[in-house]
């Protein structure tokens, strides 16, 4: 299963900026949880602390492809660095502002600028692969270890805020989130010789990647993915509360994103004759099936191992939909056209998590898991609905590629 993935690094700058993409990547799992535990460990209100987080979510999920397309146009080395220091000056405003007890409106207003100048790293690195390996076979299983990447930053993330945020300092997550971006962000901007190239849009329209069908499919199929991610995460912790092991919480998501993180090698190590479009569909179906035991499981150590059963679609569906974007987008709006997939599952990300949270308090835990199985079945019937737009050339042969 390893052996596909030994050659992906010979290139010239690939494990350099594998490497600061991973350190750049790691806030995107940090910052959320970091700012809820710092609001609500200093004052003692989940309102305001779940208000902000929200906010900074929704900027980054409207920032993103505008900064996206910026990259597309200019090149990342130049965008980059300003996006980062007005990031990293946004966090260290929202946690001068929440140590100081200023008016409730100053955490929103810098929340609102951390969100809106996060870049989407996972984005610029796949873009930097589909350089590299565009029109190759390759490019799948780059695009595989990409979504391992994600899985291992979902995992270690949010449990390294956690401990440093509740066992060192409540401003001690969000400031080492602070360190990851600002460096990890920076190195990446110094790979030039690996970044895309600018390359100028058609001569008389701009356009975005939004507008072309294939890829506003799968913006919704992600928007209905992310809405399971972000009511599967808060249902589990108040599922593991009712059970009287709420300290189990991390492990059970650890679980869901570990069956991820499996599936993805596995799925990266293989050539397939499946079509895209094909391979996609039938990850969306597997990944709404598997969803459906986790509302008839009342043990927390069952429902870990449905979890991690129940995650092992994510990677596949993630995979083969970026590879999808790369097909459908042109070179010139490539950078933005991967941003729009990182917004859609943001926005689903935040409607999940409202959505999940309301029914939990009226309907308890195991109930609510019907909306993530409805949102799962909601992204089988758009993707298979439309799956006319998904239609690409496939890929080289290993052996011609």
């Amino acid at each position: 299963m390893v052996g596909p993935y030994r050659g992906l690094f010979n290139g010239p700058g690939i494990k350099a900026f594998v490497l600061a993409g991973f350190v750049g990547r790691m806030p995107m799992s940090m910052i959320g949880i970091g700012i809820v535990l710092l609001i609500s460990a200093l004052t003692d209100n989940y309102a305001t602390a779940g208000a902000v987080a929200a906010i900074t979510n929704v900027a980054f999920a409207v920032g993103a492809p505008l900064s996206g397309r910026l990259m597309d146009r200019f090149g990342q080395s130049r965008v980059i660095p300003p996006f980062a220091v007005v990031n990293a000056l946004g966090l260290a405003a929202l946690l001068f502002c929440a140590g100081l007890g200023l008016p409730e409106w100053t955490l929103y207003a810098s929340g609102l600028v951390v969100g809106a100048t996060s870049l989407s790293v996972g984005s610029l690195v796949r873009a930097r692969w589909s350089v590299i390996h565009g029109g190759s076979s390759k490019l799948h299983t780059a695009f595989a270890f990409e979504s391992v990447v994600d899985e291992v930053i979902f995992v270690t993330g949010p449990a390294l805020v956690t401990v440093l945020a509740t066992g060192v300092s409540p401003y001690m997550g969000l400031a080492v989130a602070l360190v990851f971006m600002f460096i990890g962000c920076l190195a990446l901007a110094a790979q030039r010789r690996t970044q895309p190239p600018v390359q100028p849009g058609k001569s008389g329209g701009g356009g975005t990647p939004i507008l072309i069908p294939g890829i506003a499919l799968l913006s919704c199929v992600y928007l209905a993915m992310g809405a399971v991610f972000g009511s599967v995460d808060l249902i589990t912790v108040a599922f593991a509360e009712e059970r009287g092991v709420k300290g189990a919480a991390g492990f059970l998501l650890a679980s869901f994103a570990g069956g991820s993180m499996v599936s993805g090698l596995w799925f990266g190590s293989r050539h397939w004759r499946i079509s895209l479009r094909g391979r996609f569909v039938r990850a969306l179906f597997v990944f709404a099936l598997g969803l459906l035991p986790i509302m008839f499981i009342g043990d927390a150590l069952i429902m870990a191992g449905a979890l991690f059963l129940a995650g092992f679609a994510i990677s596949p569906t993630l995979i083969t939909g970026f590879s999808l974007t790369e097909r459908l987008v042109p070179p010139s709006l490539l950078t933005e056209g991967m941003a729009w997939i990182s917004t859609a599952l943001g926005f689903g990300v935040a409607i999940g998590a409202w959505a999940g949270g309301r029914l939990t308090e009226t309907y308890g835990a195991s109930n609510a898991y019907v909306f993530s199985l409805g949102a799962a079945i909601l992204a089988v019937i758009v993707g298979i609905g439309g799956s006319g737009f998904l239609r690409v050339p496939e890929a080289p042969s290993p052996a011609q590629s």
